[in-house]
């Protein structure tokens, strides 16, 4: 079963748009995090669907893919951090409610 380039940057397109729309449209600083995270992710399969179309049965393409998902990791855990940072001085996770940078 060979599946098309184009059914690979639907869903690309799709998981991006859920993952936008997560990030623009809610007020808790979690979800919005989990918003970047689902866009990352689809940049991800978006690379691999055109690596593996490109260059068929290469290693590389997998590298850099287990680095770009070691980023995402790493980018989650740093936002995560500073979640637990504010909530500590605010006593909240609401973006509305984080008016200023200053302690």
């Amino acid at each position: 079963m060979n599946i098309p380039l184009s059914d690979y940057l639907m869903l690309s397109a799709f998981l991006f748009a859920i993952g936008l729309c997560g990030a623009l449209s809610r007020k808790n600083a979690i979800i919005v995090l989990i918003g970047i995270e689902i866009m990352f992710n689809a940049g991800i399969l978006n690379l691999m669907a055109f690596w593996h179309y490109k260059y068929f049965a290469t290693p590389t393409a997998y590298v850099f893919a287990i680095f770009a998902i070691s980023i995402a990791a790493a980018e989650s855990a740093v936002g995560l951090a500073l979640v637990i940072a504010v909530y500590r001085f605010y006593k909240s996770v609401t973006l509305d409610e984080m008016t200023s940078l200053k302690g």
